[in-house]
């Protein structure tokens, strides 16, 4: 409760990590660069030695203050997207993102959030990294969505239940990425991370359409088995004016109704 009393203007203020002027000597260089499609395809082989001449360097960060986009294929929705977050920083992000931990009763981690930027003076890293995943799930793109995310833990940066959130919804738009979607609403229990309603209701929904209530079941199970308890009452809200079999197997399988 305590977090939804802090006002969204005593967020905005300490934000000045986007500025020109720093306020500490720390490095804007966030390595947003994804590898190639071939890279997914082709990995390297198993004994080749990170220093090997013959190994694929990474690429090179991405630097928030270049014009250029980041991506040269991206369409130019995602261009328009990126420039602004150069141009007006990620406040709105932060923003987003302490709301929504407020909003799911994670209120030691929203606070902990506001403490980095006002105590500090620094955008958290993973507020930056989060705002990139959101914008390659806003376009539908999750395997881009999940390398961005992949990165993210290579710099060392850990997630919250936002990242994962918006993550794990991405993921579950496209078949193909399901399977990695139940992953990390797993791993995410497992860090003691409770996903809302709309983040497992997205899962359960998924694997409903494709006629694999058993899959669910099981999830269900596992995820039981980590704590889990399903919030019938925001399930409902979620799934509010839906009608058809899919919403009918999710009510089920997660209510016995």
């Amino acid at each position: 409760m305590a977090a939804r009393l802090i006002s969204r203007s005593a967020l905005r203020s300490p934000f000045r990590l986007f500025t020109s002027e720093p306020t500490t000597k720390r490095s804007t260089l966030v390595n947003f660069s994804l590898p190639s499609d071939d890279e997914d395809d082709n990995p390297p082989p198993p004994h080749t030695k990170p220093n090997d001449k013959s190994s694929s360097p990474l690429p090179p960060p991405y630097d928030p203050f270049n014009k250029n986009p980041p991506f040269s294929d991206d369409p130019t929705d995602l261009q328009e997207v990126f420039h602004k977050m150069r141009s007006d920083g990620l406040q709105t992000n932060a923003v987003k993102m302490f709301d929504a931990l407020s909003r799911d009763g994670l209120t030691h981690e929203a606070l902990q959030l506001f403490a980095h930027i006002k105590d500090k003076g620094q955008m958290p890293d993973v507020v930056a990294h989060t705002a990139v995943i959101e914008a390659y799930a806003a376009a539908g793109k999750p395997r881009d969505a999940l390398k961005v995310y992949m990165r993210m833990l290579a710099c060392g940066v850990a997630p919250n239940a936002y990242t994962y959130s918006v993550l794990i919804k991405a993921l579950a738009t496209e078949e193909k990425f399901v399977g990695e979607a139940k992953k990390y609403v797993v791993e995410m229990l497992g860090k003691g991370m409770r996903p809302n309603a709309g983040t497992y209701v997205a899962v359960l929904e998924a694997l409903a359409g494709e006629e694999k209530a058993e899959e669910a079941s099981e999830l269900l199970e596992e995820m039981r088995g980590k704590g889990f308890v399903a919030d019938e009452k925001a399930v409902r809200e979620v799934m509010k004016g839906r009608r058809g079999g899919v919403v009918r197997s999710v009510i089920n399988i997660l209510f016995g109704k």
